[in-house]
This record gives structure tokens, C-alpha cells and sequence, in this order.
């Protein structure tokens, strides 16, 4: 993937595309899309990716919203690789916005990323306030958290929107069920990293945008509701593959200096736990097989990580205080990692 020149981005001015990822999700495209129609900010571009589906059903939803760009992917390539294909897309925007197939914005939901955008030219990524959809007084998360062993959270979630955090500090990421990237950083991070497919994806690249020296804000007044783990279920083998093994990538890629040998031991516990919970939990041979993934991946990840230490513009001090630390964090690893 390659930068445009400046011209051209300077040329997009602030547009901004929305991008969705579709794997047989029509019944929750079609609401998410009308969501979209009725943004009090309209996006530029609207583009839906979609990852094998039933073509007949997907072509008769979008006959409804003419705007909105269709990807057709040959197979179901995964979240990582979707929205980087869609991203190679376009090359006119200033702003990519990636946001879940199961998720219903607000109206002012994307205004209030552009107007934090405007307020804050300092930080090149944003996410949102997700609201748990079912459950719309309690908050699915306000940024993503990441601990020192490897192990990562959404923040506040669970809590009612009363006990909601409305700083960014504590998080390292947004969540990308519904998050903002500006396009030319997005591009000299490399994207999401396809070998992910799913899972833990959006904080590696938090994690290199972070280690890049750019900043992350979380913008509390751009709501979402967001049903979660609606194509592929919480604890099922699918998820808890590809958390589990991306967990490990995570940590290797991206934990810079002597901070990796610090923190080692307990990013060993932490798989050590994670591998006892599953195993009473009924899915022993899905983290088993997570994990050797994990270590045949590890040579790949380690070159990835060469590169991205190397390039690193923040100090080891600086990265370790965005860190969470402490045996309460570290002993929320016999959970799956959120996605």
C-alpha cells in the first residue's frame, strides 16, 4: 500500500469514507446502512465490503442506498483484509472510518468525529462511545485498554453510561467496531495486519500508530449501539482462535525494547492461564491450536517487529505509561481478549 502525494490528499480536503465489512450479516447491513442515510455529517463515500455473501439478498438491500460502493470479495478474506482492500479503494479521502455491520450510529455520530477532528489536528485516530445494543443504558466500551502482559479490554465494559470514562488516558486504541483513521497515517502504518483475519487487529494497529508517535483521542459524544460478536459468537472456537493467537503476535510485534523482557514472564502466565480457562471452558483444542499458530507465526512476526521498533519514535518510558499494569489486569487473561 502506497501513500498518495500530498496534492491529492490536500486535494480531499476533510472527506471521509465509511467503510463495513459484510459476512452473511444482511439482516444487520440494511439498519446500519439507513443509520448512515440519516448522518447529520454524510460521508463522502460509503463502501461495503462483502465477504462471500448471499449476492441475490446483498444486491436487493443495496438497490436501496445508491450511493453506497460495493466490494465483492472472492471468498471471506476476514475484518483485516476487507477493510484493507476497501482502503487500496480509495485515495481521495483525508479520513477512513471503519464501522461494524452490526453496530447503529446516532445521527450526529460521525459529526462529532469530524468536529473532534477540527478541534484536535494533533491526534490522526478517534474512536467512539459504543453503546451495548440490547442493552442500550450500559456501555459496551470507551476505548480499548492494554496491559503490560499482552492482555486487552474495552474500558467501561458493562458500566451504565452514568459511570462512563470520558478521557482518553487509560486507553491506547479505539475499538474499530467504529473508529476514525486519517489516511496517510493509516498508510505508513502498514493497515490492519491481514495474517490477524479477526480479533485484536485494531489494537496492533493502535499499538504501531501509538509506538509511530501519533495520538488517539476517544470521542464520548459520538455514539454507537453496537450488538457485538453477531457473526461470529463470544467463547466460539472461530473467536477463540484467532484472539488467542493474535494475542501473541500482539505482544511480540509491538512491547519495544527492554519492556519485552520485563514483561515476558507475565505474558507467559498470562497464555499459560488463558490456556487452563479454555480448557475448562469446553475449547482445549481451539487455544491449543491458537498457539501453535502463535509459534509459527512467530518468525514472520518477528521481522514485522524489527521494523516497527526501528521506526519507533517514542520513548520506552513514554510507551510504558500507556500501558495498564498490575495482577488485576493480568488476571483478566483467563478471558477471551475483546475483539
Amino acid at each position: 500500500m502506497s501513500a498518495p502525494e500530498n496534492s491529492e490528499l490536500q486535494a480531499g480536503g476533510n472527506r471521509v469514507a465509511v467503510i463495513t465489512v459484510n459476512y452473511h450479516s444482511e439482516h444487520y447491513l440494511q439498519q446500519c446502512l439507513t443509520a448512515l442515510a440519516r448522518q447529520s455529517y454524510q460521508p463522502d463515500r460509503v463502501v461495503v465490503v462483502d465477504n462471500g455473501s448471499n449476492p441475490d439478498r446483498l444486491d436487493e438491500i443495496l438497490g436501496g442506498y445508491p450511493r453506497v460502493e460495493l466490494l465483492r470479495m472472492p471468498e471471506n478474506v476476514g475484518f483485516a483484509s476487507g477493510n484493507n482492500r476497501a482502503v487500496d479503494h480509495i485515495t481521495d479521502c483525508r479520513w477512513i472510518v471503519l464501522l461494524n455491520v452490526d453496530t447503529i450510529p446516532e445521527p450526529d455520530w460521525l459529526k462529532a468525529l469530524m468536529d473532534a477532528a477540527n478541534r484536535h489536528p494533533e491526534c490522526v485516530f478517534f474512536g467512539s462511545l459504543l453503546m451495548i445494543a440490547n442493552s442500550p443504558e450500559l456501555i459496551d466500551g470507551t476505548g480499548d485498554v492494554y496491559h503490560c502482559s499482552g492482555r486487552a479490554w474495552r474500558r467501561d465494559h458493562g458500566e451504565p453510561v452514568a459511570r462512563g470514562h470520558l478521557a482518553t488516558s487509560g486507553t491506547v486504541a479505539p475499538c474499530a467496531a467504529a473508529a476514525m483513521y486519517r489516511y496517510d497515517a493509516w498508510v505508513a502504518a502498514g493497515g490492519l495486519d491481514d495474517s490477524y483475519f479477526c480479533y485484536l487487529e485494531d489494537i496492533d494497529l493502535g499499538l504501531r500508530l501509538q509506538l509511530a508517535g501519533h495520538k488517539f483521542l476517544h470521542v464520548p459524544e459520538s455514539v454507537v449501539y453496537h450488538v457485538g460478536s453477531a457473526v461470529t459468537r463470544r467463547h466460539s472456537p472461530h473467536y477463540v482462535y484467532h484472539g488467542q493467537r493474535n494475542l501473541v503476535w500482539t505482544f511480540v510485534k509491538n512491547m519495544p525494547g527492554r519492556l519485552f523482557w520485563k514483561y515476558l514472564p507475565q505474558h507467559l502466565l498470562l497464555n499459560l492461564l488463558s490456556v487452563v480457562w479454555f480448557i475448562f471452558r469446553g475449547r482445549g483444542l481451539s487455544v491449543l491450536r491458537a498457539k501453535w499458530g502463535a509459534l509459527r507465526g512467530l518468525p514472520r512476526a518477528w521481522r514485522q517487529r524489527q521494523a516497527i521498533q526501528k521506526s519507533r519514535q517514542i520513548s520506552v518510558e513514554e510507551f510504558d505509561r500507556l500501558l495498564a499494569h498490575g495482577l488485576a489486569g493480568l488476571l483478566r487473561g483467563s478471558q477471551a481478549p475483546s475483539p
